[in-house]
């Protein structure tokens, strides 16, 4: 099975039984502890749910994070319609997936209607996993996007329950683990500079994508309230993972870390246990592949992640630089909001309608759509600040313009 050619969809479900894939697992907390040894969770795939072998090629991480994305959707699925066929899930991930991309133009037009929907999926899953952008190496994915896959996931099982509220539910949860990972990075008393500059960024992110409201971690604490009665006990065990993900580098916990992980126990209702299983969890996986997994990099620390950003950005920015202009001229307020960007701090108001705007004109550019992606919203502050930088031109005409007004 090639999880990079066409048709692995039906291969894959032709190679397992039902009983394989889904009954073989009691529950989702059993399914979610299976997920997570894979290295799904961490963002890191080492291997399959399935334990028959999937055919002798070598699998790369992005392939097997791939079958593990449509695994885990298809379980999701069966859980709730248990006597469903493999064509009705199908169908269902697609509806899943439709609705929440449903105002990104051309996302599904790109897709021939005389495929079958098994090939619709699988290129829709290989988006996902950011396959088709060639400007990203592959090493220089951070976690931060494998790692928010399973995003996908609960928010398909909310879909299940009510799919008018999924898309409001996985933007919220975005935020809320982001948040979290945020205040679990503060919260460490040995920075590493790479640790300082991260922070940096989510904290110019904050009121594009981070919910870093005043009082800090303990207000951000306090919000989470509404989670500690939730019959959903997936996202708390997911939350909890992420954190205690990010203190990882240096395999060492110190008081101020423990403190405030000790303080997400008590609001998400969670068990002195349930933390000491989630640290154990994450040292044997370690221990077992022998690869430092960091939420915010793969196989580098922070500092590629934070390096490569930047760059990367600018890259898109230039490759783009005629389409983007045109987008930007069209759009007059956020032109003048861009602009202004540069002379003083926007309101929280003018942020919001920067990242909304921004957004939607990343939607009409293929190469932009990175920040569309999971976690791709955090690199949103590095739009805003290089954009006026690198198409000065269109700017200080903007600037002439107000100045003529003013006088």
């Amino acid at each position: 099975m090639n999880p990079s050619a066409p048709d692995w969809i039906l291969k894959f479900l032709n190679l397992f039984d039902k009983e394989e894939l889904i009954s073989s697992f009691e529950n989702n907390q059993n399914f979610y502890r299976a997920l997570k040894e894979t290295g799904f969770i961490y963002g890191v795939s080492v291997s399959a749910l399935p334990k028959k072998k999937l055919g002798n090629l070598k699998l790369t991480k992005e392939e097997f994070t791939k079958i593990n994305l449509f695994h885990a959707l298809l379980f999701s699925f069966f859980d709730e319609n248990v006597n469903a066929t493999n064509k009705e899930a199908i169908a269902s991930i697609l509806s899943f997936y439709q609705q929440m991309e449903k105002k990104k133009t051309g996302f599904f037009q790109k897709f021939s209607l005389s495929q079958k929907p098994e090939n619709v999926l699988e290129h829709i899953l290989s988006t996902r996993l950011q396959e088709a952008n060639t400007l990203l190496k592959k090493n220089t994915v951070s976690l931060l996007t494998y790692a928010l896959l399973y995003l996908d996931v609960l928010a398909f099982k909310q879909w299940l329950q009510d799919p008018d509220s999924a898309k409001a539910y996985y933007k919220q949860l975005e935020t809320v683990v982001l948040t979290a990972c945020f205040h679990t990075l503060k919260s460490k008393k040995k920075k590493t500079k790479y640790d300082k500059l991260l922070i940096e960024l989510f904290e110019s992110s904050s009121q594009y994508i981070i919910d870093d409201t005043e009082g800090g971690a303990a207000t951000f604490l306090e919000s989470l309230n509404y989670l500690k009665n939730s019959d959903n006990s997936l996202e708390k065990k997911y939350l909890l993972d992420l954190c205690c993900l990010t203190v990882w580098e240096d395999l060492k916990m110190d008081e101020i870390e423990h403190q405030f992980l000790q303080q997400l126990l008590v609001t998400l209702d969670l068990s002195e246990t349930e933390l000491q299983q989630s640290l154990l969890a994450l040292n044997v996986f370690s221990q077992k592949y022998t690869e430092k997994i960091l939420l915010f990099e793969y196989s580098h620390p922070v500092k590629q992640f934070y390096k490569q950003s930047a760059s990367t950005v600018k890259l898109l920015i230039i490759r783009n630089k005629d389409r983007l202009t045109r987008e930007l001229e069209e759009s007059g307020e956020l032109m003048l909001l861009l602009g202004q960007s540069t002379l003083r701090d926007l309101s929280a108001d003018e942020k919001r309608k920067v990242k909304e705007q921004l957004l939607d004109i990343c939607k009409t550019i293929p190469s932009l759509t990175i920040f569309l992606l999971p976690g791709g919203s955090v690199l949103l502050p590095l739009l805003v600040k290089f954009i006026p930088k690198l198409l000065p031109s269109s700017f200080q005409e903007n600037r002439i313009e107000s100045f003529k007004r003013k006088e």
